[in-house]
């Protein structure tokens, strides 16, 4: 994989939050904060993991590495620092931490060069422990998981009788190449 294809995998990570927004900005706050059974109990719950998710991995990749107090609980360690979890409770606020995410996303991934790319990144888990990976497979990694529990939204927007929209990549792809 090169930084080309890296670049072509978070244009697919936006464009597939944002078509997950497109479905959220529909739901009543009912719909959005209900519990259901998965791996988190809502879909407010399911995007907060994944653009936490998301934000754990931006802030290894540059160069801090935060650490749980105790049992792990992203959105304390969010807070701890500096994140208003609070924000994460409403559509808009989720998409508002998702545009901020994407621009300093954007910012790393513009420093990157094909050697940087391959090269082994050391961070820390939320337990201390130490971990080396090639940054690549780290890169790799949070497409994904965001693809992963994008999927799990989408069960879970079926479930409350929600409109859903396809985020295959498949589908990114064929819009990419469509003539103007």
């Amino acid at each position: 994989m090169n930084l080309s294809d890296i670049h072509d995998l978070y244009a697919y990570n936006l464009w597939a939050n944002r078509r997950m927004f497109s479905v959220l900005d529909k739901l009543s706050d009912e719909q959005f904060s209900s519990v259901i059974q998965s791996s988190f109990p809502s879909i407010q719950e399911s995007v907060a993991h994944i653009l936490g998710a998301e934000w754990l991995w931006l802030m290894r990749w540059n160069g801090t590495s935060p650490r749980a107090d105790g049992p792990f609980d992203l959105k304390n360690l969010m807070q701890k620092h500096g994140v208003e979890v609070e924000m994460l409770s409403t559509v808009s606020g989720l998409r508002s931490f998702a545009d901020s995410l994407e621009q300093e996303r954007q910012k790393f991934l513009r420093t990157l060069n094909d050697d940087t790319l391959h090269a082994l990144m050391r961070y820390n888990g939320t337990d201390g422990k130490e971990f080396s990976m090639p940054l690549v497979q780290l890169l790799q990694h949070v497409v994904n998981h965001g693809t992963y529990h994008r999927g799990q939204v989408t069960t879970l927007l079926r479930q409350v009788g929600a409109e859903t929209v396809s985020l295959d990549l498949l589908f990114f792809y064929r819009e990419q190449h469509q003539p103007a």
